[in-house]
């Protein structure tokens, strides 16, 4: 079986030197070399990494999805890789057979469109967010789902220059959710792969008031560009009640107030929603599209 060629995008915005160091050393150590690196720089000129990796440092800051798009072009239209696995920048790869494993993977299902990482802490503890299913009792049930972490995974490139990139006006929130929901729509499979494991800090996303704005703009947006017109308003309203009994905090409260009627009024992008028999295929994995 002839392994697919990887490549890796990174994206920093230089304020973790040590993390980024160390995950690049793990990228290094992959018994399956990477074809390319691609390190990108949010607004930071990269001048301090010593690694050899193709660097393209930004004069902005273009967001998490933004600055991965510049990395997934820069790849996708070299035709030097088959398969881009995508890292956070204070991730790190414990295993060294990863590279091999992903390309096993993708090269015995053509249908393959994502695969996602387990996520897992210093002390290999899995938080119930870091998993992508509804029941998230168990971190180490594989299986086919309808969503992935952004932290690690890997991406089909056939897949990406079937269905775009990422959605880079979201800049923060759901990006994820967006390009998922177009890889099932266009027939692709999402594998959640337990044994690539990506070790990554314990952190809240919920620490920032921007947190709570961009994630309610962004879920409008969302809404409003992928589903059918009938589950717009179940998808928010079920949001919406979630949202207002999780949330303690009154400052994050009015940021999420905010941002919800700030994808009201904004463009939200152009309109493609998924198709009816999507919808039921998301069902018949566990999630459907309301939750």
């Amino acid at each position: 079986m002839t392994l697919p060629r990887i490549g890796v995008v990174i994206v920093t915005m230089g304020t973790r030197p040590r993390e980024l160091d160390a995950l690049l050393a793990s990228v290094e150590k992959q018994d399956v070399p990477a074809a390319r690196v691609v390190l990108v720089g949010n607004a930071t000129p990269l001048t301090d990494v010593s690694a050899d990796v193709t660097k393209i440092p930004l004069e902005e800051n273009l967001g998490c999805p933004g600055g991965r798009n510049v990395g997934l072009k820069a790849l996708c239209e070299s035709g030097e890789v088959d398969v881009v696995i995508e890292l956070d920048d204070d991730g790190l790869l414990i295993a060294d057979d990863v590279f091999r494993t992903v390309g096993q993977l993708f090269a015995s299902d053509p249908k393959l469109g994502i695969v996602g990482f387990r996520v897992a802490d210093e002390h290999g503890h899995t938080e119930r967010r870091w998993v992508p299913r509804l029941r998230a009792d168990d971190p180490m049930r594989r299986g086919l789902v309808t969503a992935f972490l952004g932290g690690g995974h890997a991406f089909s490139v056939p897949m990406l220059n079937e269905i775009g990139l990422w959605p880079a006006e979201f800049f923060f929130g759901h990006e994820e959710t967006d390009l998922a929901w177009r890889a099932l729509d266009a027939g692709r499979k999402i594998l959640y792969e337990p044994k690539l494991v990506l070790q990554h800090p314990k952190t809240s996303p919920a620490r920032h008031a921007v947190y709570y704005r961009f994630t309610a703009r962004n879920r409008v947006w969302l809404a409003r560009r992928r589903l059918p017109l009938a589950l717009v308003p179940v998808y928010l309203g079920v949001w919406i009640l979630l949202t207002l009994a999780r949330i303690r905090s009154l400052t994050g409260l009015k940021a999420w107030c905010g941002g919800f009627m700030e994808g009201v009024r904004t463009s939200c992008g152009p309109r493609k929603p998924m198709r009816w028999r999507t919808v039921w295929r998301m069902t018949r994995l566990g999630r459907p599209p309301v939750l």
